[in-house]
């Protein structure tokens, strides 16, 4: 059975930093390209975050470019992602995912195969 852990979310001010981290078992985790969402109420799930199987390829949208860093450490079957600079829109949900396109980056949701069950991210101002 897969299984995919966030871990980290939490309150923290306008310009803190947080680090999610997200535990997966039951898969080779080092064959799977891995990604981070994020969603709000009434909105569709965000790519902000993509890794390949080997972590040498990352991808982050203009809209957390240069404050959201995404990596990897196959050996702890586990994927990052940093956030720093926070801001209240990055309010949300955020969720990892696993996806069998391992040596791709992977932005679109229909491509994942495994999702955690999410890690509530509040920034206030």
């Amino acid at each position: 059975q897969v299984q995919l852990v966030e871990s980290g979310g939490g309150l923290v001010q306008v310009g803190g930093s947080l680090r999610l981290s997200c535990v997966a078992s039951g898969l080779t985790f080092s064959t799977y390209s891995m990604g981070w969402f994020r969603q709000t109420p009434g909105k569709e799930r965000e790519f902000v975050g993509g890794v390949t199987w080997g972590g040498y390829v990352t991808k982050t949208p203009n809209s957390v470019l240069g404050r959201f860093t995404i990596s990897r450490d196959n050996a702890k079957n586990t994927v990052y992602l940093q956030m720093n600079s926070l801001k209240p829109e990055d309010t949300a949900v955020y969720y990892c995912a696993a996806s069998r396109f391992g040596s791709e980056v992977i932005s679109t949701t229909s491509q994942y195969d495994y999702w955690g069950q999410g890690t509530q991210v509040t920034v206030s101002s």
